[in-house]
Formats: C-alpha cells, structure tokens, sequence
C-alpha cells in the first residue's frame, strides 16, 4: 500500500486529490476517475503524525462481514465525512476508531495521535488513556434526561477525577466554569439548569458535544448525529462542528446519510460499500455517476436537498 505522511490540513493533502509521495494517485474502482489516497503513516509523535489511523482493519459479526480490510489516515485538523448504504461499515469503522469496539484478530494497528489502540484484535493497555482524547458523539444523544444538561457536560471530567469524586459528584470549580464555557461555546448556556430530557433532539446533541469538549477532546467521532433531526436542527449542528474544526483545529469524522450533507461542509468524503472503502477523495469528486456506484437505486433517498441529486 502506499504510503503517505499525514499532514495537517493547509498542507498539500492526498486527500484533495494530489499526487502522493511518488507521484501516484488512485483511481476510483468503480469508474476510474482520480480521488485521494488513502493510506497509514507509519511516522512517529511528532512528526507529522495522523490524528488517527487504522490499517487492514476487518471486523466479522457472526457470518457477516461488517468490515473488509480498511486502510485510512486521517490528519490533524481534518474534517472527514463517513458515507455509504446502510450496512456499509459506517459505524462499525467509527467505533473501532474511537477503541471503543475491538477490530478482529488479523488485522493491523490503529492509533490514536501516534498512539496505539489496538492491534490483532486486541486493545493496547494505554486505550483508556488515549480515550480520554476523543470524543464520541452519538445518534442518540447519550444524555441522561433526570439530569440537567450542566450535569450532563460537566461528566465529561470524569477522566480527570480520582474515582471516589466523581462517584459523590465533587467536581472542582474549575471543572464546573469549564462545563458552562462549553455550554456556551455551542450556544446551550441559557439551557444549563434543564433536565436533558425537556430539550429538543437539536439542543441535546449540542449538549452532547458540549461534553465532548468538556472532556478535552481533540478528536471528535460523530456518529449519525443529524439522523434523528429536523432539518434546521440538522444544519445547526453542522454548522456547530464545522466551526470548532474551522477555529479551534477540532480533528471531526461525521458518518451521515445526507450526501449533500457531507458535501456541504466537509473537505473530504470517505465512502464505505460492503465494508470496503470505494471513494476517498475532495467531496466535488463524487459526481451522479459515482454516488449511483456506491448508493444503486437508493441514490434519491441520500438527499434532503432533492435538487442536489440532480
């Protein structure tokens, strides 16, 4: 495979569809037209790491094969997003990333900024360390509804307090500013004394990305996290993670549905299909033609924006 070294994002990137350390790029499979390399760095901390990166990952649930040999290098800064059919690998390749699910034995190493997380199917013993780094935005929310939405984004200090604390809740009063200044990063301040469970489906995944950088997160994965919302709620919450990937360098992975979504605001576009990456490349690459290879007759139901389908 080749191999290139992961950069930040002002850099010529492979990604953007530029030629790789030798010049080489890699033609779509399905249609032969050019896109980015994906590809691991094997560089060290420090020079030129990737945020994250995974190599040859497979991952099989009973008989079927959720993932089949993923390769990819995600850089510093980046904001990627994850598309494809249901059943692609989406969320299965999120998790993995996030070392929150074991890829199966066989498969290579993936690391977190130059830190592994698992290799051969199992977890590396720094994995709870370097968790601590990334952030994991679900569908769903994960809020706790009994509790307020402060409650709810100042546990994201857990990680940084002795065990007994955080069992009583003794959360020191830098721990508690910082919760409201994320509360107030992504526009939730006002809403800080409310149970979770009386917002909107919007505000709680606001909150939930509150958390996320209340935990010191620098990686953000995001799993689906418009799925379950209206359209403007939806936009909102684009809108939110761009701007920490714009101003704050925030690392962002968003696996979506919506591909004019995808197109909208991230710089590149990573497409799944039966468990093998089939696009990885500038989000301008992915013409009718090549969402019809990866969506089928499907194609007309990955769009909110209709016209964009056209």
């Amino acid at each position: 495979m080749l191999t290139v070294r992961c950069r930040g994002p002002s850099a010529p990137s492979p990604a953007r569809g530029r030629p790789a350390r030798n010049g080489a790029t890699r033609s779509h499979p399905t249609t032969g037209r050019g896109h980015g390399v994906t590809a691991l760095s094997d560089d060290k901390p420090g020079d030129g790491v990737c945020a994250v990166e995974t190599r040859d990952a497979s991952k099989t649930f009973t008989d079927r094969k959720a993932l089949d040999g993923v390769s990819l290098a995600i850089r510093p800064g980046e904001m990627v997003a994850l598309i494809g059919p249901s059943g692609s690998g989406k969320s299965t390749l999120l998790r993995g990333l996030a070392g929150l699910m074991p890829f199966d034995a066989g498969s290579g190493p993936t690391r977190a900024d130059g830190i592994e997380l698992q290799a051969d199917g199992r977890f590396d013993g720094k994995v709870r360390d370097v968790r601590a780094r990334i952030g994991f935005v679900a569908q769903q929310f994960n809020l706790v509804g009994r509790l307020s939405l402060f409650a709810n984004v100042v546990i994201g200090a857990l990680g940084r307090l002795p065990a007994w604390k955080g069992a009583l809740g003794l959360f020191p009063p830098d721990d508690r500013m910082a919760a409201m200044r994320a509360l107030d990063r992504v526009g939730m301040a006002e809403y800080a004394g409310r149970r979770a469970s009386t917002l909107s489906g919007g505000q709680q995944q606001r909150g939930a990305i509150a958390r996320a950088l209340m935990q010191g997160a620098h990686i953000l994965f995001a799993d689906e996290p418009i799925a379950s919302l209206d359209p403007v709620s939806a936009r909102r919450v684009m809108e939110l993670l761009s701007d920490l990937n714009r101003t704050e360098g925030l690392t962002v992975v968003v696996s979506l549905h919506q591909v004019d979504y995808a197109q909208r605001w991230c710089r590149r576009v990573v497409a799944l299909k039966a468990g093998r990456i089939v696009y990885d490349g500038p989000p301008d690459g992915l013409d009718r033609d090549a969402l019809v290879d990866i969506y089928g007759a499907d194609i007309e139901e990955v769009f909110w924006d209709q016209g964009a389908a056209a």
